[in-house]
């Protein structure tokens, strides 16, 4: 027998044990590992794992030289998928990847063992957002990730998650699952969608997060619109007709982001520094990332963040856009300065960018995504799929025709194999144009920005960048369950 037809029936043989996985598997299972330098360096080629998925296994490819390496990951001692064995300047992808093939191959005839991937620098104990502690009231949409079998692609999100994160706020775990789940699942998404767009994320004391690449660095604080209790917006208005929705959105949705956003603004500390003025943000651009929780979907009406994200920009800066006719029936959209915002006896100026102090804030970031059904949604994608489930998305995406008002209506399976979404998809960045340490737009490859340039508003928005939309979840049933329920 040949030398070749002898490596190809070896590596035959190491195929049983190892299989190829998909790139969206593998980055969420190993969503905190590879460091912000590392993507500037290599890229990756293919993605592996045994059966078990006990080790993971990567080729990539040098940019510089144009050849080969490869490595092996296994769980640390908290639970991390962390590089244990690598190696380098291999002069093709194929023998890359048979050395690979074979040297994972071995680790499961010989069996892994249980410490394989402990690396001596883990924490004392995990960070585990799903582990309860018994007594405790649970929030209601916790216990629906924790009891939903459809919610178990969030589950497993989650679970490889937590182990990466190491926030300074020792209540996180226990708010999450019981009083705060909507602002902590925003920052567990933040802290998701910051990896993705290739920063290594810290999360000091205040503010939240603290974001670093080769030649970028700025600090980022989160916020959540949350239901009014007292005052004049606890009497939340219930808008029907389209004028009535025009009315919510220019007046009652900028003091609900005015009262988050200025918060953050005026917050000190005990030494009274702002935020912008403390040792892990002094000298870096800063950011308030917002998203509006304040009026969650029922099963008559969606959730107000599904359609408040309009009131946003024209609060920020001030602005609002009007039709001008010509006279002939066509006419033009032209920019002007905004109106005051007026409810309920309350008033309050139009433009965050321009209030006393702003200048510190280099811009503003705002999701109406950092919720459950995207934890569900990149779960699925990662091909953590419940048996008996079916998940559709439907909602509206950008449409890039100059006379555009609104988008793009979609509906999506998204257990499709051609589905495809990143955590990333729905950040918008809305750069303040007086801010005294701005942030480039080249930071942020791929996602919606905006900023003024001449005193013009421009935007940056990927063509299928998505709006809103809603994620509906269907159990399969035999006929027998669905006539023992009707």
């Amino acid at each position: 027998m040949g030398e070749a037809k002898k490596r190809a029936l070896k590596r035959a043989e190491n195929e049983k044990l190892i299989k190829p996985i998909s790139a969206a598997r593998f980055h969420l299972l190993s969503i905190g590992v590879r460091m912000a330098v590392s993507r500037l360096l290599s890229g990756e080629v293919s993605f592996w794992s045994d059966h078990d998925e006990k080790i993971l296994g990567l080729i990539s490819r040098d940019y510089t030289d144009q050849d080969f390496a490869w490595m092996i990951l296994a769980r640390d001692r908290i639970g991390r998928f962390r590089c244990c064995r690598v190696d380098a300047s291999i002069k093709s992808e194929p023998l890359a990847t048979e050395i690979m093939l074979r040297e994972m191959a071995k680790l499961v005839r010989d069996g892994i063992p249980a410490d394989f991937g402990w690396q001596g620098d883990e924490p004392n104990a995990p960070f585990d957002l799903l582990r309860v502690t018994e007594g405790v009231k649970l929030h209601p949409y916790f216990e629906i990730v924790m009891n939903s079998p459809g919610h178990m692609p969030a589950r497993a999100a989650l679970k490889e998650i937590g182990p990466w994160l190491a926030p300074s706020d020792p209540h996180f775990v226990r708010e999450f699952q019981t009083t705060a789940f909507d602002q902590r699942i925003w920052e567990l998404y933040l802290w998701a969608a910051f990896r993705e767009l290739g920063f290594d994320v810290t999360q000091p004391e205040a503010p939240d997060f603290s974001c670093r690449a080769p030649g970028i660095a700025f600090t980022v604080e989160a916020t959540a619109v949350s239901p009014s209790t007292a005052g004049p917006l606890a009497n939340h208005p219930d808008p029907e007709t389209p004028e009535e929705q025009a009315d919510f959105l220019k007046h009652y949705m900028p003091m609900k982001f005015g009262s988050s956003l200025t918060s953050k603004l005026n917050k000190t500390n005990a030494a009274g520094e702002p935020y912008w003025d403390r040792p892990d943000t002094k000298g870096k651009p800063f950011i308030i990332a917002i998203a509006d929780f304040h009026k969650p979907a029922d099963l008559e009406s969606l959730g107000s963040m599904t359609y408040s994200q309009s009131a946003l920009w024209p609060y920020l800066y001030g602005k609002r856009v009007v039709f001008e006719s010509k006279g002939d029936g066509g006419g033009y959209w032209r920019m002007v300065k905004g109106d005051e915002h007026i409810y309920g006896g309350k008033t309050i100026p139009t433009g965050f960018f321009d209030l006393p102090g702003a200048e510190n804030v280099s811009a503003v970031l705002f999701s109406n995504a950092g919720t459950l059904p995207k934890f569900n949604r990149m779960g699925l994608r990662a091909g953590f799929v419940p048996e008996d489930h079916m998940y559709f998305r439907q909602g509206y995406r950008y449409d890039p025709a100059p006379d555009a008002y609104v988008g793009i209506p979609f509906q999506e399976d998204v257990l499709s194999p051609e589905y495809e979404e990143y955590w990333s998809d729905e950040l918008q960045v809305f750069h303040n144009p007086n801010a005294s340490n701005p942030i480039s737009p080249d930071t942020f490859g791929g996602i919606t920005q905006y900023y003024f340039e001449d005193g013009e508003l421009y935007s940056i928005t990927p063509v299928s960048a998505v709006i809103a939309s809603f994620t509906a979840v269907l159990r399969v049933v035999e006929d027998e369950e669905w006539e023992s329920q009707a």
